[in-house]
């Protein structure tokens, strides 16, 4: 049973900006109080103090509501404070500590992820991946762990035709032609019947990676962790390696909604 919150008016309004957050676009505040269960006067009360501080752009020809500049400059301190490398950096650390193999932390980038902190394993192969490098996201497994969560429009978007599906190695034309929407749907599909991602030798000859993601309060892919091993390594290595990345994912995930 979850305890009442001391401070209702301030739980009210991150509930609403939550709610806003959620949404397409702006929707009207009848909407926004039959959704959270509020009395409209309370939602027009909070909406109004939100607009005067920024929070909430208030439409009146439309009458609806929407986030405000100061909730985007929120999220822009949020991305300039870097709290999720700072977050995930020492789960990643304990990860290949605890492995003795090659671990990163990844976020999406349109159709690539870009890594955003790498930790290397002593005497493990040398990795394609580093702090700022961007590949693929559908070759690797921290792409596919996150693009598994997306919503089917958000993927399609992302994937519309095979000219969005580009390629690493051995023959770009050839590896190109392999994949099509329908292939990376079926992959994803396996992913989510896993809970985790996994490539073998599509991002580096002879090295294997199990990734799992990171999801924030509203369910979006906000990172994912991976681990990197030789191809050659025992099935014990890569059911630790799994065992590890979902831990490692689900208690950033916790962190990153704030819980304790």
């Amino acid at each position: 049973m979850e305890t009442p919150s001391k401070v209702p008016a301030a739980d009210q309004t991150l509930a609403i900006l939550s709610h806003l957050a959620a949404q397409r676009g702006p929707v009207p505040a009848a909407t926004i109080a039959q959704a959270l269960g509020l009395p409209r006067s309370t939602v027009y009360h909070l909406l109004a103090v939100m607009a005067e501080r920024g929070f909430v752009l208030h439409l009146p020809e439309e009458r609806r509501y929407g986030l405000g500049i100061a909730a985007f400059e929120l999220s822009s301190g949020f991305s300039r404070q870097q709290p999720l490398a700072r977050l995930g950096r020492p789960l990643v650390a304990a990860l290949v500590d605890r492995l003795g193999e090659s671990g990163h932390l990844a976020v999406l980038h349109g159709r690539d992820v870009l890594y955003l902190v790498e930790e290397r394993a002593p005497r493990r192969p040398s990795l394609v991946t580093d702090v700022g490098v961007r590949l693929p996201a559908h070759l690797t497994a921290t792409g596919r762990a996150m693009l598994a969560e997306l919503p089917p429009a958000q993927l399609r978007a992302l994937y519309p035709d095979r000219a969005a599906f580009a390629t690493r190695h051995p023959s770009p034309e050839a590896d190109a032609a392999d994949w099509s929407y329908g292939r990376l749907k079926r992959v994803l599909a396996e992913v989510r019947l896993r809970g985790w991602a996994a490539e073998d030798g599509e991002v580096t000859p002879g090295l294997a990676s199990v990734g799992a993601p990171v999801v924030d309060h509203l369910g979006w892919p906000a990172a994912a962790i991976a681990v990197t091993y030789a191809t050659e390594r025992s099935d014990e290595t890569a059911d630790a390696a799994t065992t590890g990345v979902l831990d490692a994912a689900a208690e950033l995930s916790r962190r990153i909604r704030g819980a304790r």
